[in-house]
């Protein structure tokens, strides 16, 4: 979808474009739940405003026009829009405390929250999607209910590691951050697909073949610096709604 057909009186509509072609490629590959779940990005520079889906709209519905504007240092932006206040406190968290945080993605995915739900929530690095992740995931053990405010800043506050990106959300789900749209989607649907490698590894009940720490980490690299695969991989979903005539982008 070209940028030259947004609304003129719809600000940040390119970016709101690229969320909406996130959400509907997460509700067709299964990774929401329901109408729960929720994703942001940030639109200013120090990143405490953001974009938000609204209140317990279906992913595979949401267009670029539906997004909701929120500001993580003021309560009072909850007034007279349709948000969550699960989204509001999670995500307002993530914006206030961990300003490399652009984007934030929060689902219940099925393997990503069966290796939240192990004792040992660690991701081995496998095969070569695993290894993206070695040394780069926060795992949280203190989980406390529902995400309301307080809830949202503790897990704000556990993306003090910049290499960090991923949050293992133990009892509860996974947080993936990134600095756009194309990049946190990106990094959400490899980790589901490492942590799916993983659980079914682990169904065999055979040895684990486990890389070594010195060959998981120079892959992890050689991925991070692999150009531009975030950015095509969104663009070619883009391509294929736009193709189907989806309205995501209105």
């Amino acid at each position: 979808m070209s940028v030259t057909n947004i609304k003129p009186n719809m600000d940040h509509m390119a970016e709101r474009i690229d969320l909406a072609a996130a959400f509907r490629w997460t509700a067709r590959l299964n990774l929401h739940e329901g109408v729960a779940n929720h994703f942001s990005l940030t639109t200013n520079e120090d990143g405490t405003k953001f974009l938000m889906n609204p209140n317990q709209m279906h992913f595979s519905r949401i267009k670029a026009t539906d997004m909701i504007e929120m500001d993580a240092n003021d309560p009072d932006s909850m007034q007279g829009v349709d948000a969550d206040i699960t989204a509001w406190g999670l995500h307002g968290g993530i914006h206030r405390h961990c300003p490399n945080a652009r984007c934030a993605m929060h689902v219940h995915s099925i393997f990503a929250t069966v290796l939240a739900s192990l004792a040992d929530s660690r991701l081995p690095p496998i095969d070569q999607n695993c290894a993206t992740f070695f040394n780069r995931i926060v795992i949280d053990d203190g989980y406390d209910g529902l995400a309301l405010e307080d809830e949202g800043n503790r897990c704000g506050q556990l993306f003090s590691d910049p290499k960090k990106k991923v949050m293992v959300m133990g009892n509860h789900g996974v947080m993936v951050i990134g600095d756009t749209v194309a990049e946190t989607f990106n990094r959400l649907y490899y980790f589901e697909r490492s942590a799916e490698t993983y659980i079914r590894a682990l169904q065999t009940g055979q040895k684990l073949r486990v890389l070594s720490d010195e060959v998981a980490e120079k892959t992890a690299r050689m991925l991070e610096e692999y150009p531009d695969q975030d950015a095509r991989h969104l663009a070619e979903l883009k391509a294929i709604l736009d193709d189907e005539g989806s309205n995501y982008a209105s």
